[in-house]
């Protein structure tokens, strides 16, 4: 992907591509050694597929979904009113992913997250990322994109296997330098070619989540 293309991400995630991912996938998340399983098939049609019309239903929908899918992890998705936030879990208390403002596409983005976090950083408030909010110089914008390379290259594989489109998010809107040079959509695009290539390097919880949507909206 060279820098002055603008990647066209909803070409990703073809049929084809889905369904042989779900295979790999398949293989990957009912290894032996995998403590956390899917929900079966049965399971799955209750759930059937998300309204997207409604944004209301479908973060309902989105929340029951992982709630359920991943009870074990002692961690609830959480629709917000205002900006989002991650709380570790305490002694009484699951570890909450609270989305920003009811949408979808924040939840997933949160989501992402907390996937690549890992065990560790899923301790910390936020997961102990910095963040500096818009209107970033040039030097923390560069920073900023390093670590949202990943996160964003796994949420666009989460929105593409529900069906819905992914966009590409540099939170800079009040940026007071240059950004037409900025490689960060393709350096996303190209990290999700390359999830999508080699699907063992996909942090485990998001190999089930994405197995899970992609059974949903592929083969049921």
């Amino acid at each position: 992907m060279t820098t002055t293309t603008a990647p066209n991400f909803s070409k990703l995630m073809t049929s084809y591509r889905a369904k042989s991912l779900l295979l790999v996938l398949d293989s990957l998340i009912n290894s032996p050694e995998r403590l956390i399983k899917p929900l079966l098939n049965s399971q799955l049609v209750n759930f059937g597929r998300p309204n997207f019309i409604h944004e209301e239903q479908a973060t309902t929908w989105l929340i029951e979904l992982f709630n359920t899918l991943f009870t074990q992890q002692n961690t609830i998705l959480v629709r917000g009113n205002h900006e989002p936030e991650y709380f570790p879990a305490t002694f009484d208390q699951p570890a909450k992913i609270v989305f920003a403002h009811g949408f979808f596409a924040s939840a997933l983005h949160e989501i992402s997250h907390w996937c690549i976090a890992g065990q560790k950083r899923r301790k910390l408030n936020d997961f102990g990322y910095w963040y500096a909010p818009d209107g970033r110089s040039a030097q923390q914008q560069s920073a900023f994109e390093k670590v949202e390379i990943k996160p964003q290259a796994i949420e666009c594989l989460l929105a593409l296997s529900c069906q819905r489109p992914f966009q590409v998010s540099q939170d800079n809107l009040f940026a007071d330098f240059d950004t037409s040079h900025s490689t960060f959509a393709a350096d996303v695009y190209d990290q999700a070619l390359n999830y999508l290539s080699h699907p063992s390097a996909l942090p485990s919880d998001a190999q089930l989540l994405l197995f899970t949507f992609l059974t949903i909206h592929y083969a049921l």
